[in-house]
């Protein structure tokens, strides 16, 4: 789908919030999306979602239009670390998608959910992603909470945005440290050549922030460490360690390419720790999923 806007006025106005008044028929949050993927160029170049329209402003809306995808039920095995009315704690494994999406509509993490829920998924992403609060890649594994109402889903929605739902991850990643702990505080945006992959994108990136605490120096120049995440950007702790000189052990995308160690599974990235206030009991609770039985042996391996 392709628009083609010229800004007439001589005022200044958010490029969102134009857009929307122009074509009616995208939402301000799907807009916002665009934007932030790189695909609304003003004047030939991305922009800001907080840009401010100038006269006569070229503005080029260009994306894939979704294929409507049908989701239905899947008996799918779960590991159900806790559920209750609000919640359920999932335990993902690696090779699972969470939502459906072109070329994966079916055997995700959702497909399950449907199944075991019924109909108890809350509604506020829709029919493609219901339930889902928060994302982890296919090939993380690790703990992830789902939403069986609106209510629950709006109150853990709001934490992610305030940045206080406790997010920890072990990994395993290339070099050694001088330092034990540091943070990674930049931006990141769509990569500017290739469309798969996120970068750190000083003009056109979000705010994200990582903090790294080393758990043991491995052999062979790997360390096992620990990332807190303060933001939740696509493919964060994998673009900011690499940004450092650390990538992931595995991760094809931002690292070396097929490392030579024996019982590697691909990116070694475990979502460990998850914590968050109830929406219903207004407590803290929190979870913490075990490493997956090759990770383990494979730190086990590389212990010096």
């Amino acid at each position: 789908m392709r628009y083609e806007l010229t800004y007439p006025f001589m005022d200044s106005i958010r490029i969102d919030k134009y857009i929307n008044e122009q074509i009616t028929e995208l939402s301000r949050s799907f807009i916002q999306q665009l934007i932030e993927n790189n695909e609304v160029l003003v004047n030939d170049k991305p922009c800001k979602a907080n840009y401010k329209c100038k006269p006569s402003d070229h503005i080029v809306i260009e994306y894939e239009e979704a294929k409507e995808l049908e989701v239905l039920p899947e008996n799918i095995p779960l590991d159900i670390v806790y559920e209750d009315t609000d919640v359920v704690i999932v335990n993902k494994p690696k090779d699972m998608v969470v939502h459906p999406a072109a070329g994966h509509e079916n055997g995700t993490l959702v497909n399950a959910m449907l199944y075991h829920c019924k109909n108890s998924l809350s509604s506020i992403n829709g029919v493609i992603r219901p339930g889902i609060v928060h994302r982890i890649d296919r090939n993380t594994t690790g703990v992830l909470v789902i939403c069986k109402n609106d209510v629950s889903h709006k109150f853990l929605a709001e934490q992610l945005k305030e940045h206080s739902i406790t997010r920890k991850y072990h990994a395993i990643c290339h070099g050694t440290f001088k330092e034990s702990e540091g943070t990674v505080n930049a931006p990141i945006g769509r990569h500017p050549i290739d469309r798969k992959k996120m970068a750190i994108n000083h003009k056109n990136g979000r705010e994200a922030i990582t903090h790294y605490k080393v758990l043991d120096t491995l052999k062979g120049g790997y360390s096992y460490i620990e990332c807190t995440l303060e933001t939740g950007r696509t493919h964060q702790i994998r673009v900011h360690m690499a940004s450092i000189g650390h990538p992931l052990l595995g991760d094809d995308v931002y690292g070396p390419k097929n490392p030579k160690i024996k019982g590697l599974e691909g990116q070694t990235l475990h979502a460990k720790i998850l914590g968050f206030i109830h929406p219903s009991t207004k407590q803290y609770v929190e979870f913490d999923s075990e490493l997956p039985t090759y990770f383990q042996e494979l730190i086990d391996k590389l212990k010096m």
